[in-house]
């Protein structure tokens, strides 16, 4: 039976990092719009962490910590959500929120090689091929006339690759770290101190701060739909996944968020998709799956088995 649950549990979890964090891009993009970026992401996870925090009071969780973790939730959550987050906000005002997810999918091509160059971790050819078809994806992406025609689009692809390079560190730290058991308290403690240093950098960056009264309808729903359900839930999932499976299979979020990042930012945003960028889109994700899968392509096994054979006999 817990087998199972787990099993059910885990799956909900994916579900929530795929479907749900797809559709923030779009959120953002709507929020940012109206609203400093770093103030409105401050807002946000401040605010889920604060409520993160209550629900696990009334669920009866302890909330204590000890120094070394709280050292590490203050880490991963300026990692993830401070830069991994909060600058990815701010680029939003300069690319498309379709654009944005595009570029991010690049994330376990970017885990993959901090593997290598950090723990040693070889790359098997089917990685080899994932990592040279990603880069192929990526500058097809990113060399678009139409997008380097556009305001501070470069500055905004700039960002978002520090975002996401910041972002696949975190992942590999967290699944290491000593952090609190619980993964909802341990997201509550993340969330609050991500959202606190975004507060220190919408401070320093001279941000006007403005109350929720002020905001237009569909930027205070698209707020609360960051809150609970792309901070509270996606987030929770997020962090209790990095601690039952690897880091490179938590990555393959990246298939699915893009696809609906586009769709929305194209259904709802008139957002222009290029034929570029959906060829981009395919190799890339194409080399995603190269990374993230332990099959071999059956022509290769085929090979190596026959130079096996050939060796055999002649010895």
């Amino acid at each position: 039976m817990k087998k199972s649950s787990n099993a059910v549990l885990i799956v909900l979890a994916f579900i929530a990092i795929y479907v749900i964090w797809g559709s923030t891009y779009f959120l953002n993009k709507i929020a940012v719009s109206e609203l400093p970026p770093f103030m409105l992401a401050a807002t946000r996870f401040i605010t889920a962490g604060i409520l993160a925090f209550i629900i696990a009071k009334i669920a009866g969780l302890d909330v204590k910590i000890s120094k070394e973790q709280f050292k590490n939730v203050s880490i991963a959550g300026f990692l993830f959500l401070t830069l991994g987050n909060g600058f990815v906000v701010w680029a939003l005002k300069y690319v498309d929120s379709g654009f944005a997810a595009l570029e991010i999918s690049a994330q376990p091509l970017v885990v993959l090689l901090l593997l290598r160059i950090l723990e040693g971790k070889k790359i098997k050819l089917m990685s080899f091929i994932g990592v040279f078809l990603g880069i192929v994806g990526i500058y097809l992406l990113v060399s678009q006339q139409s997008l380097m025609d556009q305001g501070n689009s470069a500055l905004g692809i700039g960002v978002i690759f520090l975002c996401m390079t910041s972002w696949a560190y975190a992942s590999i730290f967290v699944s290491k770290a000593e952090l609190p058991k619980n993964f909802f308290v341990n997201s509550a403690y993340q969330m609050l101190m991500g959202g606190v240093f975004l507060l220190i950098f919408s401070l320093f960056a001279g941000e006007e701060w403005v109350v929720p009264m002020q905001w237009s309808g569909q930027v205070q729903i698209a707020m609360l739909a960051l809150i609970l359900f792309g901070s509270i839930v996606a987030f929770t999932s997020f962090n209790y996944l990095l601690r039952v499976v690897s880091p490179e299979k938590v990555a393959t979020s990246t298939y699915v968020n893009p696809i609906i990042a586009l769709f929305l930012g194209w259904f709802l945003l008139d957002e222009y998709v290029s034929m570029q960028s959906i060829i981009a889109a395919m190799i890339l994700l194409t080399g995603v799956y190269f990374i993230n899968t332990k099959k071999t392509i059956m022509i290769f096994s085929r090979f190596t088995n026959k130079i096996d054979k050939k060796y055999h006999d002649k010895l």
